[in-house]
């Protein structure tokens, strides 16, 4: 039997190299699974792959995605305890954009059944990069302030709702003023413009309390804002690096203001603490989202036949995700 799946066959810009492919339908083995896919998330990584800039990349040709949601199908041999029509993540070793992968019985991370599925589509990497950024880097503790930039980006939003949840403050910043009222219905305690001078009058803002915290996945002048409002020993974190300048060192705060510069990538937390240490993050991210504390917007839903119109879509200014269906 064929299903359909996005592939490329050379690196390169999603629009120029992705193609609409007919692919054989994978047969589970002793031990695995089959999970056919119900949603399917574009996230900025993927592009990284599909150009082949990313830290990970498939051997060509490729099928395309990181991340998606779906439900067993089929049971190979040996398989006990998994139940037909279970939710679980999408295999996305081999890639998200296809109707259905198989993946090893214990290695699987179920869904709980409260947690909408559309939100189980993008629960995956940019929630749970946000739990670890704001846990797993700094002890922070009720009332801290953490500033991040791209504030309106999945994990930017993640951020504000969580440490809502946590009894943290946050200053967001956006590009575009329109954004500002969005952010603070969700929760955002402080939004700010980027080029505006902000930075001088973080003091303000916070009333006097120290910034221990900056979430940085843009870089640039964006960036370096982050590292002057930093207070003594804080933390700047980077997970991303959207528009791809060069960040001037920072000497002066480095050695006067004692400012921390380190680096978070999912995927080596993931390596690092296993499929145990995955499952404890998603545990916190599944909780938040079964009772409402995290609840991400959804721009549109494109099937796979309509991929260019999706990424098209995912290009222009928006504050949902874009979602793939088969």
């Amino acid at each position: 039997m064929k299903q359909s799946a996005l592939r490329h066959h050379s690196f390169g810009k999603p629009l120029e190299v992705l193609q609409l492919e007919q692919i054989a339908q994978p047969e589970p083995r002793a031990g695995e699974v089959r999970v056919k896919l119900e949603f399917a998330t574009i996230n900025p990584s993927d592009y990284g792959m599909i150009g082949g800039s990313y830290g990970n990349l498939r051997e060509l040709p490729a099928v395309a995605g990181r991340e998606g949601v779906g439900v067993v199908d089929a049971l190979g041999a040996d398989v006990s305890g998994i139940e037909i029509g279970t939710r679980v993540r999408f295999p996305g070793e081999d890639g998200a954009w296809q109707a259905a992968a198989c993946v090893a019985a214990d290695e699987l991370l179920i869904v709980p059944p409260e947690v909408p599925v559309e939100q189980a589509a993008i629960s995956f990497i940019n929630p749970p990069t946000a739990y670890c950024l704001l846990k797993k880097i700094v002890d922070l503790k009720p009332g801290d302030w953490v500033i991040q930039n791209a504030g309106n980006s999945a994990v930017g939003l993640s951020v504000i709702q969580m440490a809502k949840a946590m009894g943290l403050k946050t200053i967001s910043q956006v590009r575009r003023e329109e954004l500002v009222e969005p952010l603070k219905a969700m929760g955002a305690d402080h939004v700010v413009l980027e080029g505006t001078g902000w930075a001088k009058g973080v003091s303000e803002i916070t009333r006097g309390a120290v910034v221990q915290l900056a979430l940085n996945s843009i870089g640039g002048e964006s960036a370096i804002d982050q590292i002057k409002a930093l207070g003594d020993g804080g933390t700047q974190v980077t997970f991303g690096g959207m528009v791809g300048d060069k960040v001037r060192f920072p000497t002066r705060f480095l050695i006067f203001n004692d400012v921390r510069l380190t680096g978070f990538w999912w995927d080596r937390y993931g390596k690092r603490n296993g499929l145990v240490g995955v499952r404890d993050v998603m545990a916190e991210v599944y909780a938040m989202m079964a009772d409402g504390r995290l609840s991400l917007p959804i721009e549109k839903t494109y099937s796979f036949s309509e991929y260019e119109s999706a990424i098209q879509h995912d290009s222009q200014p928006r504050l949902g995700k874009v979602l793939l269906q088969p």
